[in-house]
């Protein structure tokens, strides 16, 4: 098996904290404002507000998957369990979420809906784990870690922190974390059980993480066009929010995930033929290179 690559030195400090800064702000952003669920939709100072705590819960672990990754030569299958680890550490044991089976009558309206996908055994509704793992899989870190990387590509691929500033992200994480733990394990119905189950959860996933191997080969399909990849995958989000939250509905979900995730997958891996618009000193293969890891 091949070794795994060693990261470069350490980009400039404007160009480092520069990306550290837009994922700090762009992970919150993406989880919990662009859906415009929220109470504080329409009310700025409010949202800027609400930054203050949500960029350490969901920034500060954005920011630390994609370091970890990189400083140690792994590529999207790690960000991607990582990513899952925390989704599960997020719903299952700091606000507990996972195993609040209430519906609310005046939240928004996935929180509203009946819950028949209830798992036998383990008092946890299979659409509820989906919006809930899945989301922060999506939203909170895979989605802001490539838009970000994609806007500053030269140091895609490259760590971002030192020794401080990843025990600066580490302590603001743990801060708020507590703070959000503090206001809702207190009227959280979690057992004992479900607690653990959801940490050995967590610590598999990480164990995994860290197991994968980037892929090493690229496929000679040809990469497709932004409009192909965007229509594809927006035109499955659009029904994926008409599908109910029945078992049909969710079977259908995780499939049209595994098969879109394989399938974006196999278009990462294309060997690219032209460089990036925009980018002219990024070569062919360097993108290449960034995108299959």
């Amino acid at each position: 098996m091949p070794a795994l690559s060693t990261p470069a030195a350490l980009p400039r400090f404007r160009h480092r904290w520069a990306a550290v800064a837009g994922l700090l702000v762009l992970s919150p952003i993406s989880a919990e404002y662009l859906i415009g669920y929220g109470e504080s939709t329409g009310r700025p100072l409010e949202l800027l507000a609400g930054l203050l705590i949500l960029a350490p819960l969901y920034g500060t672990v954005a920011v630390l998957i994609r370091e970890f990754t990189r400083r140690t030569g792994r590529g999207w299958p790690t960000i991607l369990l990582l990513s899952a680890a925390f989704g599960v550490i997020q719903a299952g044991l700091i606000d507990q979420s996972l195993f609040d089976n209430e519906v609310d009558a005046d939240g928004p309206d996935w929180a509203t809906q009946a819950l028949v996908t209830l798992i036998p055994g383990l008092g946890v509704d299979a659409a509820n784990l989906l919006n809930y793992v899945g989301g922060h899989v999506i939203w909170s870190f895979t989605a802001p870690i490539a838009v970000v990387e994609s806007c500053a590509p030269r140091i895609a691929n490259r760590p971002w922190l030192g020794p401080v500033g990843v025990g600066v992200m580490v302590l603001l994480w743990a801060l708020s974390a507590a703070l959000i733990y503090n206001d809702t394990a207190a009227d959280s119905p979690a057992s004992p059980a479900q607690l653990i189950g959801a940490a050995a959860v967590a610590i598999a996933l990480i164990a995994a993480a860290f197991t994968v191997r980037p892929a090493r080969t690229q496929s000679p399909a040809k990469a497709p066009s932004w409009w192909l990849v965007g229509g594809v995958t927006g035109a499955a989000w659009c029904a994926s929010q008409l599908l109910p939250t029945t078992w049909a509905g969710v079977t259908v979900n995780v499939v049209a995930m595994l098969v879109l995730g394989w399938q974006l997958l196999r278009w990462s891996r294309a060997v690219l033929s032209s460089s990036v618009p925009g980018c002219p000193s990024w070569s062919n293969r360097s993108a290449t290179t960034w995108i299959t890891r």
